[in-house]
């Protein structure tokens, strides 16, 4: 589904990604390792069109996608979610829903219109209803704990129905008692359009969870790319990532 071909990046005279290549097969869970700066992030921007490449090419079922715009890489069928959540906090969970409906379904985006039409407040309650929160549709997301913002910006991320979804640490500031119910509510959300799942996370107990693919990267490059058991007991990836040993 997702070829990547020699991918490489910089910022300046800093060279982020050294000619990384991946392909990532329909129905797949992958997770990406690695530690800061590893460039895991600066490869998520560019599949998803937020920064572009130095040289290299990204398809989605064949379709280019290098240097397009994160709008048109969403309309071809790529989905993402934030390391911090990208809601508006003033207003309500089924709120945000429908301003991301009305984003998808309109080149032009109302602000207003979307949260008042009732066809899209049900859509929105539905969708929130995966993650086990239509209790929670009127309420302000400002009143909402860390780990429901997590998901109602996920919820947010499916709403185009992509055929790739890719999430930034979806429990990066979620306590260790909510990881688990997180990404078990993540995962029977997602279920049901049948997305291809790549993430980026650093609790090696999430990974070795919910991944059936891990990839680590290391100072710019691919280190490992295999199942969980075979990456997370790599030396390599224990001595430069995991911090297991040498």
């Amino acid at each position: 589904m997702l070829e990547v071909e020699a991918l490489s990046a910089g910022y300046g005279s800093t060279q982020v990604l050294h000619g990384v290549s991946l392909q990532v097969a329909a129905g797949q869970s992958v997770c990406l390792i690695g530690a800061n700066g590893a460039g895991k992030t600066t490869f998520v921007n560019m599949v998803t069109g937020y920064t572009k490449p130095d040289s290299g090419a990204i398809a989605l079922d064949g379709a280019d996608l290098a240097g397009r715009s994160p709008r048109d890489v969403a309309r071809l069928g790529i989905s993402r979610s934030f390391q911090i959540p990208q809601l508006f906090i003033e207003l309500t969970a089924c709120e945000n829903l429908s301003v991301a409906f009305s984003g998808a379904r309109s080149h032009a985006l109302s602000f207003y219109a979307p949260a008042n039409a009732p066809d899209r407040r049900d859509t929105a309650i539905e969708l929130l209803a995966r993650f086990g929160l239509a209790d929670l549709a009127d309420r302000p997301i400002s009143e909402l704990a860390g780990g429901v913002r997590k998901l109602i910006d996920i919820a947010m991320a499916l709403v185009r129905r992509p055929k790739l979804l890719l999430l930034d640490e979806p429990t990066s500031g979620v306590s260790a008692e909510e990881k688990f119910a997180v990404m078990d509510r993540v995962i029977h959300a997602v279920a049901p359009d049948a997305a291809t799942i790549v993430f980026v996370e650093h609790d090696m107990d999430i990974v070795s969870r919910y991944a059936d693919r891990v990839v680590a990267f290391y100072s710019g490059r691919i280190l490992a790319d295999g199942d969980p058991g075979q990456v997370l007991n790599d030396p390599e990836v224990r001595r430069y990532v995991t911090g297991g040993g040498r």
